[in-house]
């Protein structure tokens, strides 16, 4: 994730919190608001009550390496909150809640079925 993909400020933070969107899983809370930019931002909320530092950093990790994949629209400000539940959940389960809370929002380009691109990209389409 470049620099300038991310949300690094409080008052960032702040914004997106008090004039966002929200949409939830049973993993995650994602919070989205329009910036006015040519690209997105990225923030990830993780408190202590998700676990020790290790799992928190895991965490943040994870949610990154999904976003770096998945095809977004431009232009939005978006918060992930981790809940606790999210400890123990593996890099799949992660991955389609994000997919699911992004479909939700509308926030992933059109025409771009993530799921089925990655079967055909692993061979595993109808051939």
């Amino acid at each position: 994730m470049r620099r300038e993909e991310r949300l690094n400020k409080p008052q960032q933070y702040a914004s997106v919190y008090s004039k966002g969107s929200s949409w939830a899983s049973n993993l995650l809370v994602m919070k989205a608001l329009p910036n006015g930019l040519t690209l997105s931002r990225y923030g990830f909320s993780v408190s202590k009550r998700v676990g020790n530092a290790v799992i928190r950093n895991r965490m943040k990790r994870l949610l990154r390496e999904i976003l770096r994949t998945m095809p977004l629209i431009p232009a939005w400000d978006i918060v992930f909150i981790v809940r606790p539940a999210a400890a123990t959940a593996d890099y799949a389960s992660l991955k389609k809640a994000v997919e699911g809370l992004l479909s939700k929002a509308s926030l992933l380009e059109a025409g771009e079925e993530h799921g089925l691109l990655d079967e055909v990209r692993a061979g595993s389409g109808s051939e």
